[in-house]
């Protein structure tokens, strides 16, 4: 769940219902893997992220292996930008659009 603060001693939240996830989109790339770095107007566009929050469906579904801060690669096509903080890096975003989940082997 994300959670945000302001002036009064309310904390805002964010969760995802239905069969969404809620994920932080990491940041667009300014560099390329060679090293080279791109001009200031032109970034590699990112689909990646980290999971912030899942909505309790998911959660209680054993048909989906993504749990809280995994990072997932998604389709962006159906996420809904979230205007929760001033980087504007929060999407809610449907489980079907998650494709992968990054795991480190053991």
């Amino acid at each position: 769940m994300a959670k945000a603060s302001s002036s009064s001693t309310a904390i805002e939240t964010v969760e995802p219902v239905g069969d969404r996830v809620l994920l932080r989109k990491d940041e667009d790339k300014k560099t390329t893997k060679g090293g080279i770095q791109l001009p200031g107007n032109i970034e590699i566009p990112t689909i990646t992220g980290r999971i912030v929050a899942v909505s309790a469906q998911v959660a209680r579904n054993e048909d989906y292996p993504i749990r809280q801060y995994d990072r997932v690669l998604f389709n962006p096509k159906n996420a809904i930008p979230v205007d929760f903080e001033g980087d504007n890096r929060l999407f809610v975003v449907p489980v079907e659009d998650i494709v992968a989940v990054f795991r480190r082997a053991k």
